[in-house]
């Protein structure tokens, strides 16, 4: 039963998160409120909820390498896996701003999420963790981000959303099947991965890296290819490099004030992959034709997101 609810728990989360999104957008624009704002704030959180509540519920739970896991496998899959993907299907043209100064936010998150968790490497204390002070830091720097991403779309007034008209009362009950759908989902992903976990003998953080990342992807899986697929490849993209901040600066900044995440030092290998995906992507967009990803480079993430896989199932 643990197990079939650990499958469940992924279609409730992602459900729930797009029953929240479409609920809380309909109460949103009924009070005059502008797409843009809805795309920025509601949108945005929405499709980071899955992993924000599997996190939660691990933090909360004290199994910190389960939630590390989450936010550093959904960072590498959403740059190799979903990226490889969607340049596939559609070479991606990459905006200016995207090149110079999101994706380089996203490395810098990072970089700086780095020096936060190693403690025991950088100021030669016992042992290493994100404390709350730490995730009180990377908060104020998602402040930032989401205050740079008003004021890119005041000016260049490109992030519309669809938003589905709903009555009031829809709306509502929308919101209230979306939280339920996201708490039940929540539980049960923690509680079969760490069965799972249990059972055969494998660490938390290789499930954390693996399934559980992957899982709580699949809704930027979707929405980037989808859009690569229709050639937008602004949205696909741009999907992708938010996610990776938000999972950040939000996700781990609001894990680790919730309560403090103890960081294993085995960890930085996961983490240097953050870094080197986010690198490797900044690199490619100069390589060959500039500011495209093309489809041999998206070959070559796919690739190197298998090597990788592999290797984590060796080591755990």
């Amino acid at each position: 039963m643990v197990y079939l609810l650990f499958i469940l728990g992924f279609a409730a989360l992602i459900k729930g998160a797009d029953l929240l999104v479409d609920g809380s957008s309909s109460i949103a624009k009924r009070y005059k409120v502008s797409n843009i704002v809805i795309g920025l704030t509601i949108v945005s959180f929405g499709t980071s909820a899955p992993e924000l509540i599997v996190n939660l519920f691990a933090s909360g739970a004290g199994e910190a390498d389960l939630a590390i896991g989450n936010v550093f496998g959904s960072n590498i899959s959403n740059v190799l896996l979903i990226l490889g993907v969607s340049a596939l299907i559609y070479p991606l043209d990459i905006g200016k701003n995207t090149a110079w100064k999101e994706i380089p936010l996203s490395l810098l998150a990072a970089i700086v999420l780095g020096f936060l968790c190693n403690d025991l490497l950088i100021d030669g204390f016992q042992t290493s963790a994100l404390t709350r002070i730490d995730g009180l830091v990377l908060l104020s720097f998602f402040v930032i981000f989401v205050y740079y991403t008003f004021g890119i779309a005041k000016i260049n007034n490109k992030n519309q959303v669809k938003i589905k008209k709903l009555g009031l009362v829809k709306s509502i009950i929308f919101i209230l099947l979306g939280l339920v759908g996201l708490g039940l989902g929540g539980k049960w992903i923690v509680d079969g991965a760490i069965a799972i976990a249990l059972k055969f003998g494998l660490s938390q953080a290789l499930i954390g890296l693996t399934v559980v990342a992957i899982g709580t992807s699949l809704p930027e899986l979707a929405a980037s290819a989808m859009a690569a697929y229709k050639k937008n490849a602004e949205l696909a993209i741009g999907n992708v490099v938010g996610s990776n901040i938000f999972n950040v600066l939000w996700i781990l900044g609001l894990s680790s004030v919730v309560k403090t995440l103890p960081f294993d030092t085995i960890n930085n290998i996961d983490l240097l992959m953050v870094v080197f995906s986010s690198l490797l992507l900044f690199i490619f967009i100069f390589i060959d034709k500039k500011n495209i990803l093309q489809r041999w480079q998206g070959g070559f993430f796919l690739l190197t997101y298998c090597s990788y896989l592999i290797f984590l199932i060796i080591r755990g």
